[in-house]
């Protein structure tokens, strides 16, 4: 266990990214409130408006004018969740930050035993859900799925059913931002940077509300940022795929040309070419998928843009 204790009081840094939840502002605020001013530590309120079309930013900038713990970051356009917690990431000041989500659904209430754990040595403490009573049963099962497989594939073991909601410590946030990806999968690299790591449980609730922007189209396509990000398995799988259709297709032509030599049996026609032909254009365009995505990303990388770019920042002046 690390001998060098954080100290008591430190700053806490809670980050909260904001995509149309102007219905939440108020009511999370005043549950952070209430929960961090029980405890003995001074704490900040990292603000990411993440180009909102609601009136999200009108009532965080009312907030800001209303308490001086609270910092607004207003992003130029709607660059995605993971962009914008790397920025409240990149724009805390705490001694341990805190992800959450604007939604309510991570319980402000379980700060105080992130913090314990984190008093007690650990530089990363996760949130893992033992209960998703908000999210439908077909969720709860691709959810479940997801984390198995991208275990199964990367190296890096990601901890199943735990979102962004997590204390990182200090160096831990350090070793994060030296991580330049453009694209992130932010689940991967907070395990990526390692750390003594503690673990605490609790019940996810319903979205306290509005109405989440999240479909299943999009979890996939987030489920496969996932995979690229932190596997090559799925190269490999083209790999084997195509080496396993090529033996399959020697020994079909060698039956073939058995039967035709012993029995004398006519080579089979159309309709066997057919679904041969497509079968193996079946096979070359899932491989030259997969080959895309991975060139997709270095793509991507390649072009060296900024992860998302600041309109405006509300915060009260440094002190002198």
């Amino acid at each position: 266990m690390n001998n060098a204790l954080p100290p008591a009081p430190s700053l806490i840094s809670i980050i909260v990214p904001f995509h149309n939840e102007a219905e939440n502002v108020q009511t999370l605020h005043t549950r952070l409130a209430e929960v961090l001013e029980a405890g003995p530590d001074p704490w900040e309120l990292v603000c990411v408006n993440d180009g909102s079309r609601d009136d999200t930013l009108a009532r965080l900038v009312a907030l800001a004018e209303r308490d001086a713990r609270v910092r607004v970051i207003d992003l130029s356009r709607n660059f995605g969740k993971e962009a914008a917690l790397t920025a409240g990431l990149d724009f805390a000041r705490g001694d341990a930050v805190i992800p959450l989500d604007a939604d309510l659904q991570d319980p402000p209430e379980i700060i105080p035993a992130l913090i314990a754990k984190w008093r007690e040595g650990f530089e990363v403490v996760n949130a893992v859900r033992a209960s998703r009573e908000g999210d439908g049963p077909v969720k709860r099962a691709t959810a479940h799925a997801f984390y198995r497989v991208i275990n199964r594939m990367s190296q890096v073991d990601i901890p199943a059913d735990t979102g962004d909601f997590r204390l990182i410590s200090r160096p831990a946030l350090e070793a994060l931002k030296r991580l330049p990806e453009r694209r992130r999968f932010m689940k991967g690299l907070f395990a990526w940077v390692g750390f003594r790591t503690a673990t605490i449980t609790y019940d996810r609730a319903p979205r306290h509300a509005g109405t989440t922007t999240w479909n299943y189209w999009k979890l996939w396509n987030f489920a496969i940022e996932g995979i690229t990000s932190f596997s090559s398995a799925p190269l490999r799988l083209a790999s084997y795929l195509g080496f396993g259709v090529s033996v399959l297709a020697f020994i079909y032509a060698l039956i073939t040309i058995f039967n035709k030599l012993v029995y004398g049996n006519p080579v089979k026609g159309y309709p066997s070419l057919l679904v041969a032909v497509l079968f193996l254009g079946g096979v070359q365009l899932l491989a030259l998928g997969v080959l895309g995505e991975y060139l997709g990303r270095l793509y991507e990388e390649s072009k060296q843009r900024p992860i998302y770019l600041v309109r405006a920042v509300w915060q009260p002046p440094d002190p002198e």
